[in-house]
């Protein structure tokens, strides 16, 4: 349910707007300040729009830049990261599917290597503030945070997977914190762009988080035993020859685990319905 109505309206966020009067090109939305905004006749359903509604709105500049509205939501918004595809390429920059009719600009002069049509890039959304005009970098370095007031160990935080590096994976935690996920702690596959659930390790001296994908503290040995259990039944096909009367040194050498965290994993694996139990075996579903 929308939430109250936006004061101003904000180019690059999404706004809460009243819609008061109805227009050939579609409806009339109004902010409390009295700004109004068009949101165009192709995101209007009638009869679920009556005049006086408040309505969720995402807003950005169209082809002309002037701002519009839009029911539609982009992969990011502003002061977010996006893993966007190139679908267009000019001498003075490149343009991005961000998922609305009008692709997402990215300057030359905020592009750290040549982009190139087909291929993804990490991006950040940024706004102009001269001319009001909705933009992406690949330059994110000076938007980290460095204040880490308020963080603490087992903290869950949001992350979207920047890199890849020797030690792991490079992370941008909810938007404003660099981090790190490391190599032997990752018992999954991940991407360039993946979004995921992290929990605060470390806060490092140097305004950098270690993070885990797991619980910290008395719960994170199950939940990489989870991980473990998954990660070899997917290596065996799907199944394999365990379940709760296995042999504890047979556990230990196959999964390298203590039986009694073994049968833990097990358990909440079959209560989060992503294994089963057969006769003598275990197999993913």
């Amino acid at each position: 349910m929308p939430s109250l109505q936006n004061i101003t309206i904000n180019i690059g966020e999404v706004n809460t707007l009243k819609i008061i009067r109805d227009t050939p090109y579609g409806y009339c939305l109004e902010a409390k300040d009295g700004s109004e905004i068009l949101l165009p006749n192709g995101y209007i359903i009638t009869n679920q729009m009556p005049m006086g509604l408040l309505l969720d709105v995402f807003v950005y500049t169209d082809s002309e830049d002037r701002p519009v509205a839009t029911t539609k939501m982009p992969y990011a918004k502003l002061g977010e990261y996006g893993y966007f595809t190139v679908v267009d390429y000019k001498p003075y920059g490149a343009f991005v599917n961000w998922g609305l009719p009008k692709d997402l600009f990215v300057p030359l002069s905020q592009q750290k290597e040549h982009f190139r049509i087909g291929k993804k890039y990490l991006l950040r959304v940024c706004l102009d503030e001269r001319t009001n005009r909705v933009y992406a970098t690949q330059k994110i370095g000076k938007y980290f945070n460095r204040n880490m007031k308020g963080l603490h160990r087992n903290k869950v935080l949001k992350a979207i997977i920047l890199a890849q590096t020797p030690l792991g994976y490079k992370v941008i935690a909810d938007n404003q914190y660099e981090g790190m996920l490391f190599s032997n702690e990752i018992f999954e596959d991940l991407r360039i762009g993946d979004k995921k659930k992290v929990y605060i390790k470390k806060v490092r001296r140097d305004c950098k988080l270690d993070l885990s994908l797991r619980p910290i503290g008395k719960e994170a040995n199950i939940s990489e035993a989870e991980g473990v259990v998954l990660q070899l039944l997917k290596k065996a096909g799907g199944s394999l020859p365990f379940t709760y009367k296995s042999n504890a040194e047979e556990i230990q050498n196959r999964f390298g685990i203590s039986k009694k965290h073994f049968k833990r994993a097990l358990t909440v694996l079959i209560e989060k319905k992503e294994i089963e139990l057969l006769d003598g075996s275990m197999k993913l579903l």
